[in-house]
């Protein structure tokens, strides 16, 4: 087993807000079992859904000498069986998200070109030392678009480095996003989640 960082992206492949539910509870499995286990868990990128307590997508970092286990157990097709809480009547009972695991690229690799960088004002109690130095880095990753803000160091040079690793996660997320929904397009036209073959089913008790 290898002791590395590990990142596991929960996706709901913009399916209907019982696949978001899903997610945020499919989430609180996986950092249940990891730290259950002894790893080092952490949730670094997520999208609420449009109801409360639901999300589009999550991200996990997962370190340790098991994290291997958890990412064998969960990649994949997750199906979870419950009647919707947020539609009575609805027959629909089968609810479809995707994980799937990746890992960023060493920071050395990385295209310069690609990232433009702004300094800010780190935020904080007004009165503190850290409100009246640009501090702050945010960097974003000119092709795409998507950009991130670290401010949770003193030095700027932290906050750069900590600002190019979390928009490495962003995209590589994003990436596997676009590709997932580009991969769904046939599926009646809208983005939902491949139906066979589920890694893992888990029915919920009914009430």
């Amino acid at each position: 087993m290898r002791n590395c960082k590990i990142y596991l992206q929960i996706t709901s492949g913009r399916g209907p807000a019982e696949c978001g539910r899903v997610v945020a509870l499919t989430v609180e499995k996986i950092l249940t079992q990891a730290k259950k286990i002894g790893l080092d868990v952490e949730v670094v990128e997520r999208e609420p859904g449009e109801i409360n307590r639901t999300l589009f997508s999550a991200v996990i970092s997962i370190e340790g000498l098991k994290a291997d286990e958890i990412v064998r157990e969960w990649e994949g097709t997750i199906q979870w069986i419950a009647q919707s809480p947020y539609r009575i009547y609805h027959k629909r009972k089968n609810w479809f998200v995707g994980v799937r695991s990746f890992t960023i690229p060493d920071k050395h690799n990385v295209d310069e070109r690609e990232i433009s960088y702004q300094t800010l004002r780190a935020s904080g109690p007004g009165g503190q030392h850290v409100n009246k130095t640009e501090s702050a880095v945010r960097a974003t990753h000119i092709s795409s678009g998507l950009s991130v803000t670290a401010s949770d160091q003193r030095s700027q040079l932290q906050n750069k480095k900590l600002a190019v690793e979390r928009l490495l996660i962003k995209l590589a997320a994003w990436n596997m996003e676009q590709n997932m929904q580009k991969a769904q397009e046939n599926w009646n036209n809208h983005n939902t989640l491949q139906r066979g073959n589920p890694v893992k089913v888990i029915q919920e008790p009914l009430t």
